[in-house]
């Protein structure tokens, strides 16, 4: 029984520490800069900056087997694949497009840039400035799955069309935490706007 006491006392002071590290760095992240222009009950209008990605397309669009594969490549380029061995702070949310073939793209930090940039070993990785654009956003916690966000994908769809909002048909979906980090985990599924 002591034995067992000490294990569980070990599992959950290392399990705390993780979380306390995975909130300590979410500071220090840089975000995509936007400004939020309206709230609903369900969802934000919010104006986004213009802003460089770095961006890999895939030829899936399920969620857990893009997000692995697509943050691995680009994770790849920011911590040193490429021609400079040069890190790259990392930013925040992982953004993955909701289309047939998925791009998952990384914010490239304000202060880089396009000029600068090195050069990705992997020729898959691509650069997009993303003009600024008004976007129609809802969040939800816990773990993103495919069911769960095409669920928060018709929720907005139904409450943009309640609220008579026009929208095209470029959704998006937002994670802003670590594989590591359990606790207060946000998600968004987010819709440019006409």
């Amino acid at each position: 029984m002591k034995v067992f006491l000490i294990i569980l006392a070990a599992v959950i002071f290392i399990f705390a520490a993780i979380q306390i590290y995975a909130m300590s760095s979410r500071k220090g992240i840089e975000s995509y800069p936007y400004t939020v222009l309206k709230t609903y009950n369900d969802f934000e209008i919010r104006a986004y900056e213009a802003s460089m990605f770095t961006s890999v397309k895939l030829t899936t669009n399920n969620y857990k087997q893009g997000s692995s594969q697509g943050f691995r490549v680009l994770a790849g380029y920011i911590f040193g694949g490429n021609n400079k061995e040069e890190k790259i702070a990392m930013t925040s949310p992982v953004a993955m497009s909701l289309e047939d073939s998925m791009t998952v793209m990384f914010m490239v930090p304000r202060d880089i840039k396009k000029d600068d940039l090195p050069t990705p070993n992997n020729k898959l990785i691509k650069f997009e400035e993303m003009p600024a654009k008004k976007m129609a956003a809802i969040t939800f916690g816990g773990w993103a799955t495919d069911e769960r966000i095409a669920t928060y994908k018709k929720q907005l769809i139904a409450a943009l069309d309640k609220e008579g909002i026009s929208r095209t048909n470029r959704f998006y979906f937002f994670g802003y935490n670590a594989p590591y980090d359990m606790l207060d985990r946000k998600n968004e599924v987010i819709v440019e706007l006409d």
